[in-house]
C-alpha cells in the first residue's frame, strides 16, 4: 500500500550548519514528484530525510517532522532501519554488491532482515521483483553470474528490483539516470511509469525535461546566497510548475537564466 508523505517545519543540519529551512510539502500516495533546483541547494539533502538516511552521516541532524501516513518517522522508539525498508532508496551511482550474483543481490535486503524464506519463495521473490523492473527476461538464463557484470542501465534496474524485493511503499530516486546513457535512461522512465501504479516515488532529477515527462508535480529547491541554506521555493503540479509558474526565481531557473 503506496503511503502519503507530509514534510512538517524541516530544518535540517550538518553539523551546527542549517543547510535546508523550514521545508513544507504533501507528497500523494502512488505519484511521481520530482525535486529540482540548482547543485548545493538541498534537494538530494531533503530527499535523505525521508527515509533517515541524512544522520547516517557523522553530526547530521534534522528538526520537524515528516510524516508517513499520519505517522512520524522520526518519533520517538521508531526504528530508523524499519524505515528504510518501508521507505526504499536507488542511488545516483548504480551500486550492485559486485562479489554477488544477479539472484544474490535481489534477495540481500530480504536475507538482512531474516526473514527465513524458504528457497522456493525466494526464487519467487527474485522473478517478481526482477520482473518489476523490467529485467527478467534480460537476465532469466543468467542469475547466477554477478550483478557487476551487467551494463549501465541493467545494473540500476538490478538495484530497483533489489529496493523493491522487500515490498517498500516509498521509493526516492536520487538522480537515478544521471550516470547512464539515454537508451537506458528512457528505460528507467518508462519503469517509473509502471512503478507508480504501486509505490509513491520522489525523483531528484537535474534534468528538467525529465521532471516534466515523469512527475506530476514538481518541488523547486533554490539557495538565497553562497553558505545560505537552501529552500523549497515552490511546489506545484507539474505543468504548472515549468509553464507558468508562481515565483519569478522558479521562471529564472526554468528558462536557463541561472542554474
Amino acid at each position: 500500500m503506496a503511503k502519503r508523505i507530509d514534510a512538517n517545519n524541516l530544518n535540517i543540519y550538518y553539523g551546527k550548519f542549517l543547510a535546508v529551512s523550514d521545508v513544507n510539502f504533501t507528497i500523494a500516495p502512488r505519484s511521481v514528484t520530482a525535486f529540482i533546483g540548482p547543485s548545493g541547494c538541498g534537494k538530494s539533502t531533503v530527499l535523505r530525510t525521508l527515509n533517515r538516511m541524512h544522520e547516517v552521516i557523522a553530526g547530521a541532524h534534522v528538526h520537524g517532522d515528516v510524516l508517513l501516513d499520519g505517522d512520524n518517522i522520526y518519533g520517538n522508539g521508531v526504528d530508523p532501519v524499519e524505515v528504510r525498508r518501508t521507505i526504499g532508496m536507488v542511488f545516483q551511482r548504480p551500486n550492485p554488491f559486485p562479489t554477488m550474483s544477479i539472484y544474490d543481490n535481489v534477495v540481500a535486503g530480504l536475507k538482512l532482515q531474516g526473514g527465513g524464506l524458504k528457497r522456493a519463495q525466494l526464487d519467487e521473490v527474485v522473478e517478481k521483483s526482477l520482473r518489476g523492473a523490467n529485467l527478467w527476461d534480460e537476465v532469466k538464463d543468467r542469475l547466477k553470474r554477478p550483478g557487476a557484470g551487467l551494463s549501465g542501465g541493467q545494473q540500476q534496474r538490478l538495484c530497483i528490483a533489489r529496493a523493491i524485493a522487500v515490498e517498500p511503499q516509498v521509493l526516492l530516486m536520487d538522480e537515478p539516470c544521471s550516470a547512464l546513457d539515454p537508451i537506458s535512461t528512457l528505460a528507467i522512465e518508462d519503469l517509473i511509469q509502471s512503478l507508480k501504479e504501486k509505490y509513491t516515488i520522489v525523483i531528484v532529477t537535474h534534468n528538467m525535461q525529465q521532471a516534466a515527462r515523469v512527475s506530476e508535480r514538481t518541488a523547486f529547491f533554490n539557495l538565497s546566497g553562497l553558505g545560505k541554506p537552501g529552500q523549497l521555493v515552490e511546489m506545484d503540479d507539474t505543468k504548472k510548475i515549468f509553464s507558468n509558474p508562481t515565483d519569478q526565481r522558479t521562471e529564472d531557473y526554468i528558462s536557463g537564466r541561472f542554474g
